[in-house]
């Protein structure tokens, strides 16, 4: 396994998002799960339209009002009357949102959305697997304990080669993924290679319940809690359950490694768990108008000494967090410089089942930290960016984490 390629790998998906506003009122009283339906637009309309009305969202919406500094106006006049197929209002879309010259703004199609809200619902059909590209072959990366895969004796490193006896050479990861997931308890048939022999499984598809959040108990009073993202609508019951776990510890480990980011909410909400009061987060949108978004006084916040583990794969949500407990002194970060997202996007639902993720503001840290492209320095800088992947006991960032809370249990 190629440390660039797992970098890329895991940097490839990270995204901080908020919803239209009906979606998000739901989501911020509710914490619960939302269906897929729920979100998505299947109103059918004309490729054309499709492109104008994408337009518009951008014009109206992006968080900077030039638009990289150009008339806006000269993409639906390029377009008018041009855009006759799905393909084209595709290409149409992409070439204009490229002008934009920012790397998180992008539309989906109907694959990429289903995709996008599955990661939100944290429900698939499958056989519980992770696969990435490694040199080109599409590799096991690891199996969900308890499901299909496990019983079915799939191993870590497992290297794919066909699905239904159908080759898999050259597609990608998310082609892949596809042929693999399907109905619940339908057949898929694997053959992967394993130490040069060739093996055929067929396995039934179950539903996959993606946990988020992970925890333990280390040196038999550090409590040792893992976000792997902030993706999914389950993720803040996920966090109270873990929360539950460490209780009888005095001190905690939160553990922001490799996590690429997700949902606003859910980096509000747990930020929310340690700070008392103040601005967890400043978000600025259009024209400069500021929301400050405020910790709660509701509830007692937690008074264990925190250390969070960061690294450069810790982005967008990961920095929301790591960022307020880091300004307040609610906690010592310790790994590496973050990766410096400091905008935010808002999913927008389009006809025919497709959506945008556009742009919509920046935020900043509770000390006005603008970090986006500098990223977050730890307090204490220690190991590299692949420690998270790596056993424990060779974990310097991890074993650096414990030493502080185990000689002194004061967090900075």
């Amino acid at each position: 396994m190629k440390k660039k390629q797992i970098l890329i790998f895991v940097l490839s998906i990270f995204i901080l998002v908020i919803f239209n506003k009906v979606f998000l009122s739901t989501f911020t009283k509710t914490n619960a799960y939302f269906t897929r339906q729920a979100i998505v637009n299947s109103e059918e309309i004309a490729p054309q339209k499709l492109f104008d009305k994408t337009w518009k969202v951008i014009s109206k919406e992006y968080y900077e009002p030039s638009l990289n500094h150009q008339d806006w106006y000269r993409w639906k006049e390029h377009y008018q009357g041009k855009i006759k197929t799905d393909e084209d209002a595709r290409v149409a879309i992409d070439t204009m949102i490229a002008s934009l010259d920012e790397p998180y703004t992008r539309f989906m199609n109907k694959k990429d959305f289903e995709d996008l809200t599955t990661s939100i619902t944290s429900k698939i059909y499958g056989i519980g697997v992770n696969i990435y590209s490694n040199a080109g072959k599409i590799e096991i990366f690891n199996v969900m304990p308890g499901t299909p895969a496990e019983f079915a004796q799939l191993k870590q490193g497992d290297i794919i080669t066909a699905v239904n006896g159908k080759e898999i050479n050259g597609m990608n990861v998310s082609d892949v993924a596809g042929l693999v997931r399907g109905p619940e308890n339908s057949v898929v048939e694997l053959t992967v290679l394993r130490n040069g022999k060739k093996l055929t499984k067929k396995i039934k598809r179950k539903e996959i319940k993606i946990k988020t959040v992970k925890s333990s108990v280390v040196d038999n009073h550090i409590g040792y809690i893992q976000i792997v993202s902030f993706m999914s609508g389950t993720t803040p019951n996920e966090f109270l359950e873990a929360l539950e776990n460490t209780k009888n510890t005095d001190s905690l480990i939160l553990d922001l490694r490799g996590n690429t980011g997700g949902l606003l909410d859910n980096a509000v909400f747990i930020a929310d768990m340690f700070i008392n009061n103040g601005t967890i987060v400043d978000i600025i949108y259009r024209n400069g108008y500021k929301k400050s978004i405020k910790a709660q006084d509701e509830h007692f916040p937690l008074n264990k000494p925190v250390v969070v583990l960061v690294n450069g794969a810790s982005a967008s949500a990961s920095e929301i967090l790591s960022g307020a407990l880091k300004d307040y002194h609610r906690a010592t970060l310790v790994g590496r410089k973050t990766f410096g997202k400091g905008l935010v996007q808002k999913v927008v639902p389009l006809p025919n089942e497709t959506g945008l993720n556009v742009t919509i503001a920046r935020y900043l840290t509770p000390n006005g930290t603008d970090i986006n492209k500098l990223g977050i320095k730890p307090d204490i800088e220690v190991g590299n960016e692949f420690d998270f992947l790596i056993d424990s006991k060779k974990d310097v960032q991890l074993e650096k984490a414990k030493d502080i809370l185990n000689n002194n249990g004061k967090s900075k």
